[in-house]
């Protein structure tokens, strides 16, 4: 069992920058491949990226460029460094987990463990 807490959400201007943070407690944190989603009213639940126990990372399209993830896996947690934000990144914020046989997969789906969210908001 994994516990996930994001924070480190918030309000902001447009083209301005936010760190988001996840903290994970439980066993094998360090064993499992991590996700960003997110979730703007209206929408689905969007994949924004992912890294695996390596610091290798993925990025959705609409992100790459201006997002980055990293892990610090002494310290079980994982971090969205946001940059050159648009009012269309408002949203909640959620990192999960999953096995590495999914790892970089971004279906919702198939991940096991899932935080609460942090909401981003950005403004024109």
């Amino acid at each position: 069992q994994v516990q996930l807490v994001e924070s480190g959400g918030g309000s902001v201007q447009a083209g301005g920058s936010l760190t988001l943070s996840c903290v994970a407690s439980g066993d094998g944190y360090s064993n499992y491949c991590m996700g960003w989603f997110r979730h703007a009213p209206g929408k689905e639940r969007e994949y924004v990226a992912s890294i695996d126990r390596g610091g290798r990372s993925h990025y959705a399209n609409s992100v790459e460029g201006r997002l980055t993830a990293s892990r610090d896996n002494a310290k079980n947690t994982l971090y969205l460094q946001m940059t050159k934000l648009k009012p269309e990144d408002t949203a909640m914020y959620y990192c999960a987990a999953v096995g590495f046989l999914y790892c970089h997969n971004r279906y919702p789906g198939v991940y096991n463990y899932w935080g609460r969210g942090t909401q981003v908001t950005v403004s024109s």
